[in-house]
């Protein structure tokens, strides 16, 4: 009874991350069509991809909390309506400003209802402790199809239907996939919190002060916003690089749907060595790894080949650090106030991604070239990397034992 509750709930969000995650994938095929049919500014469309990475961090804790308090089925049926809305609103208009409330507020506030911090946390609330980070990851890797499946079909729909019918057919996928939601609450009691001073269940308030006040809490934070960054700026423009580096028209999506297709076993990947192995690690080479694949491909000869490695490899890395981060909030501070606690790590993950979104338009427009970005993504992973690797998995009750000692 619990697996196959457990199962219902891992497919659910499977659906539900797919359609939200697999929309967000064609930004960066929007990109040309915005600007050339439109006549919206590069840098214009840039912040406003930008803008719903900052909204969707500013909401995280939010929706996440709402879920850990009412349940997951509302929060995704707000956040569905919302993120089509704010698609139906980027085909409907050639202004930069209802752009900007479109593409940037309306769909931040979906994603932050249809995606990790809502969708994730209610796996890892219905999994055991055991079973948790492996069913993350399954989930994770389930909703990279709408990833590998979108990415294709959208480029596909741009040239034959335009842009207006793309936009219009992702918010009728968004709206299709809500209904999902209503499984995710089928679930057991949650894993109360470590208890501090005596107390079995913490407060949301003290539950806060014991994660700001957590050395390995502050660090993931802060190397989650290296996550944000990098694949930001990959998704938002590497079709529109490979585009200034002459490669052939269409590579760019091919190279976004091979992302979702190595995620998919990349999330599986990251689940399983997160059950086997101390998350903070398996982030530390994750982002390693991530890291230099960035700067050999940046550095190397651009070929149909080595844009197909790049994109593997950026797949194997690309969403295995969001179950690695959950996973380790939850075995230190319990799946009590997981949504919440999840979403104020990701609001860094956010800012991050806020900066590599925008930056790329900036930096083109400013210099013309995208080098500089690549370079600073690049070293970025070596500096994720050292913050992850001293992070201890300690419970914050532990913590307060030894300093009380």
């Amino acid at each position: 009874m619990v697996r196959s509750r457990l199962v219902l709930v891992v497919v659910a969000a499977s659906v539900i991350i797919s359609a939200a995650m697999g929309a967000r994938q064609t930004f960066g095929l929007l990109l040309g069509p915005l600007a050339v049919e439109r006549g919206i500014p590069v840098s214009t469309i840039a912040l406003a991809i930008a803008l719903h990475n900052l909204v969707w961090g500013l909401a995280q804790p939010i929706t996440g909390a709402a879920a850990d308090r009412h349940g997951a089925a509302r929060i995704v049926a707000l956040g569905v309506l919302s993120y089509a809305s704010g698609l139906a609103l980027t085909a409907a208009t050639s202004s930069g400003l209802v752009l900007m409330l479109g593409m940037g507020v309306l769909v931040g506030l979906g994603m932050s209802a249809t995606t990790f911090g809502v969708v994730l946390t209610a796996v890892g609330r219905t999994a055991t402790p055991e079973q948790r980070s492996l069913a993350m990851g399954l989930a994770g890797a389930g909703g990279s199809f709408g990833q590998i499946t979108l990415a294709p079909v959208a480029q596909v729909t741009l040239e034959g239907w335009g842009l207006t019918a793309t936009l219009l057919a992702l918010a009728g996928l968004l709206l299709a996939a809500g209904p999902f939601g209503l499984l995710l609450d089928r679930r057991g009691a949650a894993v109360p919190g470590p208890s501090v001073a005596g107390l079995e269940t913490p407060t949301l308030n003290e539950i806060l002060v014991q994660a700001l006040r957590h050395p390995g809490y502050r660090l993931l934070t802060l190397g989650f916003f290296t996550c944000g960054f990098q694949l930001a700026f990959i998704s938002t423009y590497l079709p529109d690089y490979l585009t200034l580096c002459h490669m052939p028209i269409g590579l760019g999506a091919t190279a976004l749907s091979l992302i979702g297709l190595f995620n998919m076993i990349g999330s599986w990947a990251c689940g399983w060595l997160g059950g086997r192995f101390r998350q903070q690690m398996v982030l530390g080479w994750l982002y390693l790894i991530r890291g230099v694949a960035i700067a050999v491909f940046f550095v190397m000869p651009k070929s149909t080949a080595s844009v197909t490695i790049f994109a593997a490899v950026m797949g194997l890395t690309w969403l295995g650090t969001v179950p690695l981060t959950s996973g380790w909030v939850a075995k230190v501070f319990g799946t009590g106030h997981l949504g919440t606690l999840f979403g104020v790590c990701f609001f860094s993950h956010q800012i991050g991604s806020f900066l590599g979104a925008w930056s790329g338009g900036f930096v083109l427009d400013l210099t013309g070239s995208y080098a500089a970005i690549w370079i600073l993504t690049a070293a970025s992973g070596a500096v994720a990397a050292l913050l992850h690797f001293p992070i201890r998995d300690t419970t914050a009750g532990t913590l307060a034992r030894e300093a009380r000692a």
